[in-house]
């Protein structure tokens, strides 16, 4: 007895003069390469949060924001939320028999995907207000979480949230094991993420923000319910982004993550604000393991943003030589 506690005492002098453990000696990003994407987070991280460091923010301040298409999840062949709301139509198309002699409703029931995105826009606001509209809140939520428990990618065959990518994923625990709150800054609909984003990303619903339709209160059958209507509310995307996180958040971000010009604005938004701040770019390099595009896509367009990306020194990840692994095995 008396040799353990012998043992003990000497353990607390040596825990006691030894200091407390470096942080940095444990790898937080496994599945990223050495260099000089990585050192770059690590680096900030470490400014933002070590005490007594001239770049020192309080817990409070450390607000993280993230796109989720491109930047957290992949978004090839097509936004995933497009490729739900194709399904949609597929599943209420007994329902609309109208449908049959209808754009772009006619092309999406004979396969032609392509055709029935002619319009651009256009198309994808028509098909989502008819897939996601007409239902309460409630039970669009439950349709989600069917859909995305067992629907698998067209290329891949993986779950849908299979296809979220690592590093990303420890970059999300890194910093909120730094006391950062993490939020999602999308151009996809807020009701859509909701319903996985917490599972997935570890992310709470209230830390989601996105584009939405409009909602109406209803009584029906003595209960109140939301229900959701075939108009747009509010669209996440651009120059939205950063009026959407000064309404919702109330805090300028000091990180922003994002991976296309969509992006760009809200990258802008939070380099522009004082102290310390840091914006990275996933640059999608890797043809073999993902998809390789940039300036030239017409969806996930990386053009403007590269250019100011390298005028400002800001953090721009090549996926193929900065990254381990993409999708966790």
């Amino acid at each position: 007895m008396k040799r353990k506690l012998f043992r003990v005492f000497i353990l607390g002098l040596v825990l006691f003069f030894a200091g407390p453990v470096n942080a940095q000696t444990v790898d937080s990003l496994p599945s990223w390469n050495d260099g000089k994407a990585k050192q770059s987070i690590i680096d900030f991280v470490t400014r933002v949060t070590e005490n007594g460091s001239p770049d020192f923010v309080p817990p409070a301040e450390r607000i993280a924001v993230f796109d989720n298409d491109g930047t957290l999840w992949a978004e090839r062949p097509m936004y995933f939320q497009l490729l739900f709301a194709l399904e949609r139509v597929k599943a209420l198309a007994p329902q609309h028999p109208e449908w049959k002699d209808t754009e772009p409703f006619a092309s999406l029931l004979e396969g032609d995907v392509e055709g029935a995105m002619a319009d651009g826009m256009k198309s994808v606001v028509e098909i989502v207000m008819a897939t996601h509209a007409g239902m309460t809140t409630a039970e669009f939520e439950t349709i989600v979480k069917d859909w995305i428990a067992t629907a698998r990618h067209p290329t891949t065959g993986r779950l849908y949230t299979e296809m979220v990518y690592q590093p990303m994923l420890e970059l999300l625990a890194y910093l909120r094991a730094n006391d950062f709150k993490t939020f999602i800054v999308s151009g996809g609909g807020i009701e859509f993420m909701r319903p996985w984003a917490e599972r997935v990303y570890g992310i709470p619903p209230e830390q989601v923000i996105g584009s939405s339709i409009k909602v109406e209160y209803e009584l029906r059958d003595g209960a109140p319910v939301l229900v959701r209507l075939p108009e747009i509310d509010f669209y996440d995307d651009k120059e939205a982004k950063p009026v959407a996180i000064h309404q919702q958040i109330g805090r300028r971000p000091i990180a922003a993550f994002g991976n296309s010009d969509g992006d760009l604005q809200m990258l802008q938004w939070t380099t522009a604000g004082d102290g310390p701040r840091f914006a990275l770019y996933v640059h999608h390099t890797d043809g073999e393991r993902e998809w390789a595009y940039d300036r030239e896509a017409s969806m996930g367009r990386l053009d403007k943003g590269l250019d100011q990306a390298q005028a400002q020194g800001w953090t721009l990840v090549d996926m193929k030589q900065d990254w381990k692994v993409i999708y966790l095995d």
